[in-house]
């Protein structure tokens, strides 16, 4: 049977899904349970962001007075239109890309570039293709906790894999596994490494509906298990999936890009998405993230301006 048959049949075996009495009303089948001496947890700070690209003598301002405080343990999305800067701010939260001018902090500390603090789930899994599932999960262990034996990375390797459900399939290579399977590996990665801030983007987008809401189940599961909760910046082009998974969500506006409104989600966890979708709270919540994009959307098309200047 092929391995992606074979993962949908397990999922319909589970009697949350069928029933609809499981933690999330989803999915996500009972994972093994891992539990940490210490807890990391992180604050994330952007001061005054701005950021200029310089091509053939002109300049692109993507950010422009961008300002956001993330609290230990919050899960926050960006949503706004594309281009409005949400993956800019991801690269300078994680130390790829230095901002043009504010500061960005991590626990009150200026980020001077990458490091093992933060974990980076890209819209394209990233990774090493000529390396199995459970060799890509032992690399980014060996090279954040350098200290670890080899039998101990190995040992928290399968711990992870088998935390999302991948135990069977840690000798698979990348391109060997459906999409939605090796964003899990990209997910149990992070997690390996044990990082102070979680940082997303996109990283469901170009899965299918049934692959999208196991994913978002299990996310969630990860994220709320007790010592495994952690700090996240999650990227979303998606209403109902920033409403779902969200403690607060940034409403950014393009060209340049600036955050427009910071909205409160106030419903408690854990969440059904069959009961929430059915709230008239939900309901007008959602109207209102709609109609703040859209305004947007209509205003940048009427009034397009310009967002490059001549720096001859």
């Amino acid at each position: 049977m092929p391995m992606f048959a074979e993962l949908l049949l397990s999922i319909f075996s589970f009697p949350e899904y069928l029933t609809g009495n499981g933690r999330c009303c989803g999915i996500v089948p009972p994972l093994p349970e891992i539990r940490r001496s210490v807890v990391i947890m992180a604050t994330i700070g952007l001061e005054n962001i701005s950021m200029l690209y310089g091509s053939n003598g002109s300049v692109y301002t993507a950010l422009s007075g961008v300002n956001l405080d993330i609290h230990e343990g919050d899960f926050i999305s960006l949503i706004g239109p594309s281009g409005c800067g949400k993956s800019t701010i991801i690269d300078l939260v994680s130390g790829l890309k230095t901002p043009t001018g504010g500061t960005v902090r991590i626990d009150n500390e200026p980020v001077s570039g990458p490091g093992p603090d933060r974990g980076t789930v890209f819209q394209d899994y990233s990774l090493f293709p000529w390396m199995t599932t459970f060799e890509n999960v032992c690399f980014a262990i060996e090279h954040t906790h350098g200290t670890h034996t080899r039998t101990a990375v190995e040992d928290s390797a399968r711990k992870y894999l088998d935390l999302v459900g991948l135990g069977k399939f840690k000798n698979a290579y990348p391109n060997t596994l459906s999409g939605g399977m090796r964003q899990r590996v990209s997910i149990a990665r992070m997690f390996s490494m044990n990082p102070r801030v979680f940082l997303m983007d996109e990283p469901f987008g170009a899965l299918d509906s049934l692959n999208r809401i196991y994913m978002q189940d299990l996310l969630l599961h990860l994220w709320s298990e007790g010592e495994l909760r952690k700090t996240v910046l999650f990227v979303t082009h998606d209403v109902d999936e920033a409403l779902l998974l969200s403690d607060r969500i940034a409403v950014m506006s393009p060209s340049p890009g600036k955050i427009k409104e910071i909205i409160d989600v106030p419903f408690a966890r854990p969440r059904c998405r069959k009961s929430l979708s059915a709230s008239t709270d939900y309901i007008a919540l959602k109207a209102h993230l709609l109609s703040v994009l859209y305004c947007e959307m209509l205003d940048t098309m009427e009034n397009p301006g310009t967002d490059q200047r001549s720096i001859a």
